[in-house]
């Protein structure tokens, strides 16, 4: 048992690996909305690339409450988890802006002469992401209530969201998301707010009380209040909404 936390690592890892893969096969195709054509680059594989993201946040939260459950730790086991959060949280979204950009410039009338580099912003997520657990691995402490900087996972299972939205285009996001702009804004972002000094707030409040908790609960009760609205953008929307609350949230002493 006291090997479970590391094989959930490596499982985070794993499902990581399998998104790059399916990410990598993703083709844009034109979808008529509204009498209107657009190019989509949500295809099956992207689909299931950003399911395979959800599968190892899912891995990322078991493998730490696995092992405070168990009372192990090792220095292995925190470099483990570093290297399959860069994998999982940092390549593969970078992936997905990659063939995001790639999937905008497809629309362009000069398309087949444009420069490979023009994509290459999408993989500063995974250069500011191993930044940002880099910086957090040499940190002395953090308070219990919040992080410094956005943490990667956060910023992973935002953009393995941008394909669901290009998928089933809730009140027409996914168009949006064939702007090469809007892309770079997001990207730059991003990478911002990994790397900054803004406190976000931990989803584990420090202590069960509602002084502590009622962030959390807000970002909780909007995010499910928004699903018969926004359908897959409500996750999104929670994540803008989690940002706000970061900046408004002064955490208490624990």
């Amino acid at each position: 048992m006291r090997h479970l936390p590391n094989l959930l690592t490596l499982a985070n890892l794993f499902c990581g690996c399998i998104a790059i893969a399916f990410t990598l096969n993703v083709q844009p195709f034109l979808s008529l909305v509204n009498g209107e054509q657009y190019w989509i680059v949500g295809t099956e594989q992207a689909y299931w690339g950003s399911i395979f993201i959800f599968a190892a946040a899912v891995c990322d939260m078991l493998d730490g409450a696995a092992a405070r459950a168990l009372k192990v730790s090792s220095s292995i086991g925190a470099d483990l988890d570093s290297l399959a959060d860069v994998v999982s949280f940092g390549v593969a979204p970078s992936m997905i802006f990659f063939k995001m950009l790639w999937a905008s410039y497809m629309l362009e009338p000069n398309a087949l002469d444009v420069d490979m580099l023009a994509m290459s912003p999408a993989f500063l997520i995974a250069c500011f992401g191993a930044l940002r657990l880099a910086r957090f691995n040499v940190s002395v402490s953090e308070d219990k209530s919040s992080f410094v900087g956005m943490p990667i996972p956060a910023t992973g299972v935002f953009v393995a969201f941008l394909p669901l939205i290009n998928w089933y285009n809730p009140m027409g996001l996914g168009a949006m998301l064939q702007n090469k702009w809007v892309l770079y804004l997001l990207i730059a972002l991003l990478c911002w707010l990994m790397v900054s000094k803004i406190r976000f707030i931990k989803f584990m409040p420090a202590k069960w009380k509602p002084a502590y908790y009622w962030p959390q609960a807000v970002i909780i009760v909007a995010g499910l209040a928004a699903i018969p609205f926004l359908h897959v953008a409500a996750l999104p929307f929670a994540f803008i909404l989690y940002i706000l609350l970061s900046f408004i949230y002064k955490p208490k002493e624990a």
